[in-house]
């Protein structure tokens, strides 16, 4: 007897069919999990999406194409062709019937419709819990244990087998015997994913350097990473590069990582299908990949376009020239503009002439070039002399550079893919036949003489113009002719009172004019409009400072000395004999003076943009000074203390530098000021005590504040912490009531040593520094804010370190003055140290003169 069962009216039917949509939804949703077991697979259509939804792992197909693969994309960018991994990119799919399955064994395989294997990844695990999983950060990861899921551990992962895209969190490495390199290959083109004709990767475990290939054939090198920047690519920009570390592995290979401060943003490198290396980041407002640095195989990026010992350049219309000392090998071939044979010494080398013996030869330097392929590193040898006599003594040197970061570098083959950069670079030591040397100096002297002769015409004919010009005007048009009542009784008490103040004799100038200037009571009062409120500029220990304008027109500022000030007399009468007597373009300019009855007054250049705390500390006006301004005032600040300590006729310690006391002209130039708390040092005095502490917490060096010592490395410590504040933008204070960074030094520290120089620098700045400068300033602040005052370069090693690339830096010690120390300890000590006076701490208002 058969049954019949109406379809369209039976509950039981409804019923199973409800169930079965349901358990087909719920099959779709296990398989959007970001996880699956052994003996589980997904079939073409489903997906894996990792836990935070970053990335998609499925199957798909290229633009124009029917071909089936699995890969992995970016699951929140709308853009779903962002493909950054492929598994059988050589053997595709035909059809949709396609299925990745993690197999019993453990084996992560990819079957046709037939169930024939296409890919696998050849692993077994043991464990009956293994489990394929999709990570964040868009690594695909077989684990032995998903309940103890440890990356590190994992058995195989997609990082390790990259195809075009390097991610965040990815390695790219060699092993110690270079038989194991970590390749990145382009697509074959944009709609085909199997291996295409470009790769990428490390090209030496000895001399670390990223190199384009097409197949074996070199395109392009990075140049040797100096432990900041490849030094190949000076123009890259921080944003660009900061997040680059070079580790070594427990097994003795290297490898190159990268992270990102921010994991909401999408960035992405990638070889593309012709070569070109790209740094592609996600714009959320255009809706598209932004391509933020781009390195193309053109022009003088092509490896080797000139040859051995050719210098390629883009500044000429002939991109090629010889080394000097060089000449073309083939004439005919250069004059076609083929210049890949290269070049060819004019004489040969004289230890080569004579058997190997060294002597006869010497070097010519190169700046700002592109090293050549194929260093050697000598890590050695620490400093120029050592690197340059180690390649003199050996007849096989061609050349060598000693390069911060990396060391002493050496050449004993043909130099190739050398490139004149038009800022950046590294100086380069080429081995030539002193005879060589000579010819290339003298037509270089002859040169300099021809351009020395033209530039000295042309100054004499604008000089002679001037004087032409300005013969019948007087020398200083705010001239005062003091033909007031009582005028030269006034004068001749004010240079008795300033010999008073001085101990020096107030000598005749040009005209019978004092040498410092000395101006009445009254023209002082017009000039800031009776010492108007309006016209004030700011205040500190000594009293206030005012804006004026004196009868011919000159602006100026005046310091007036309050009668209420108890350290303000002796800062009065340093300043006279300091001020007057030096000259720098760094330090601020006295003017003249006052002095009548009880009113004592310096009268001072007046600076438009007052002072340089009221810009990098106010979040309003940080970005107007860009890392240039900042970079240039760092420099200036630099030259200027080295002309105190070093150059000026008095050895001067300033002992208050601070940011209130950095002045700003009107093109942002930095001028000292403040010298009331200076002191004079004899021609052999290295150090001094003193029982009163003067000065700015948070400025004033460990010896100086604790013990009283001061020298010029006290101001090199002042000249540090201001250096550190002018890069971040913050005071050194910011960080006072932490106890991770209980002040800025710490904060420096930690990050410079750490490689995130990028979040110490202030975000204002982040378009338009340079990663490498902004690491250097970061290194020599660190130095000079060492606890030892020993361990603190002079103001000389500081400038030369600021203002060359390549000057060695010395490593830093990590500070312990206040490591380990809370702010509530830091606190209690100054207010315990009973030789410092709070009446002699200088607290500035920010407001600049």
């Amino acid at each position: 007897m058969g049954i019949t069962i109406n379809f369209r009216k039976s509950p039981m039917v409804i019923f199973l069919a409800n169930l079965y949509l349901l358990s087909y939804y719920l099959f779709l949703v296990c398989y959007a999990a970001n996880t699956i077991g052994k003996g589980e697979s997904i079939r073409d259509g489903q997906t894996l999406i990792s836990r935070d939804q970053n990335f998609e792992l499925g199957f798909f197909s290229p633009s124009h194409s029917t071909k089936r693969y699995v890969g992995i994309w970016y699951y929140k960018i709308t853009e779903k062709s962002t493909v950054v991994w492929v598994a059988n990119r050589d053997n595709p799919v035909l059809d949709k019937s396609g299925v990745l399955t993690l197999t019993n064994d453990g084996d992560l395989m990819v079957l046709n419709g037939a169930g024939k294997s296409v890919w696998s990844t050849n692993t077994t695990i043991a464990s009956r819990n293994g489990a394929l999983i999709l990570l964040d950060s868009g690594n695909l990861v077989l684990e032995k244990n998903e309940a103890e899921f440890d990356p590190s551990k994992a058995l195989w992962q997609s990082f390790d087998f990259p195809t075009d895209t390097f991610l965040p969190g990815m390695k790219i490495g060699v092993s110690k015997t270079g038989l194991k390199k970590q390749i990145y290959t382009s697509w074959k083109s944009k709609n085909d994913p199997s291996t295409g004709n470009f790769s990428s990767g490390i090209d030496s475990w000895r001399s670390p350097q990223i190199v384009i290939w097409e197949g074996s054939k070199r395109l392009w090198r990075s140049g040797i990473w100096n432990q900041q920047i490849f030094t190949g690519v000076p123009s890259m920009r921080a944003q660009y590069l900061y997040g680059f570390r070079l580790i070594p592995s427990d097994e003795g290979d290297i490898y190159f990582t990268y992270s990102l401060p921010d994991a909401s943003v999408y960035m992405r490198f990638q070889i593309q299908s012709d070569g070109t290396m790209e740094e592609l980041r996600w714009s959320n407002d255009k809706k598209e990949w932004t391509v933020y640095w781009s390195q193309s195989i053109a022009g003088c990026d092509l490896f080797s376009k000139c040859g051995a010992y050719g210098s390629c350049t883009m500044l000429d219309s002939v991109n090629c020239n010889c080394l000097d000392g060089f000449v073309p090998k083939s004439d005919g071939d250069w004059k076609k503009g083929n210049w890949s044979s290269g070049c060819q010494r004019k004489n040969d080398l004289q230890c080569e002439k004579n058997g190997g013996q060294v002597g006869g030869d010497g070097f010519l330097e190169l700046d700002e070039v592109k090293l050549p392929d194929l260093a050697q590193i000598k890590s050695q040898f620490n400093n120029k002399d050592d690197c340059e006599n180690e390649c003199l003594n050996n007849c096989s040197c061609k050349a060598y550079a000693s390069v911060s970061g990396i060391g002493c570098l050496t050449w004993d083959q043909d130099l190739s893919d050398i490139q004149k950069f038009q800022a950046g670079g590294s100086q380069l030591y080429i081995r030539l036949n002193k005879s060589d040397i000579v010819d290339g100096k003298s037509n270089k002297r002859k040169l300099a003489i021809l351009i020395s002769v033209i530039l000295g015409v042309v100054c004499l004919s604008i000089f002679a113009y001037l004087l032409w010009r300005n013969k019948n005007k007087p020398k200083d048009p705010c001239k005062r002719k003091r033909k007031e009542t009582g005028s030269s009784d006034q004068l001749s008490k004010s240079k008795e009172m300033l010999r008073d103040f001085s101990g020096e004799d107030v000598g005749e100038g040009e005209e019978n004019g004092p040498e410092l200037p000395l101006f009445s009571f009254n023209t002082i009062e017009t000039a800031t409009n009776n010492f108007s409120v309006s016209n004030k500029l700011g205040h500190g220990g000594f009293g206030d400072v005012y804006k004026g304008t004196m009868p011919c027109g000159a602006i100026v500022a005046v310091k007036r000395l309050s009668r209420k000030s108890g350290q303000g007399l002796e800062e009065f009468k340093t300043e006279i004999i300091l001020i007057a007597k030096l000259q720098h373009r760094n330090l601020v300019r006295i003017l003249g003076c006052c002095i009548e009855e009880e009113e004592k007054m310096l009268v001072y250049e007046y600076m438009p943009n007052k002072s340089l705390d009221a810009f990098i500390f106010d979040p309003t006006k940080q970005v107007l000074l860009d890392w240039g301004k900042r970079f240039n005032i760092i420099e200036g600040i630099a030259r200027g203390l080295l002309y105190l300590h070093r150059d000026s006729r008095l050895r001067i310690i300033h002992r208050d530098l601070k940011a209130s006391n950095i002045l700003l002209d009107d093109e942002m130039n930095p001028k000292i000021s403040d010298f009331g708390m200076a002191k004079i040092f004899g021609g052999n005095q290295n150090q001094a005590n003193t029982t009163r502490v003067v000065g700015t917490y948070g400025y004033m060096s460990p010896e100086y504040a604790m013990e009283g010592l001061f020298s010029i490395k006290s101001d090199v410590y002042s000249f540090g912490v201001l250096l550190l504040e002018i890069v971040s933008g913050k005071k050194n204070s910011y960080f006072r009531h932490t106890d991770k960074h209980p002040n800025l030094l710490v904060l420096a520290w930690n990050l410079w040593n750490e490689g995130k120089v990028m979040e110490f620098a202030d975000p204002s700045i982040s378009n338009s520094y340079t990663l490498s400068e902004v690491s250097r300033c970061m290194h020599v602040g660190i130095l000079c804010v060492q606890d030892s005052a020993i361990d603190r370069p002079d103001m000389a090693a500081v400038v030369r370190m600021l203002e060359s690339e390549t000057a060695l830096r010395p490593a830093p010690r990590p500070p312990t003055f206040t490591i380990g120390r809370r702010p509530s300890e830091m606190d209690l000590s100054m207010e315990e140290h009973e030789i410092v006076s709070t009446n002699d701490v200088t607290v500035t208002v920010i407001l600049g003169r």
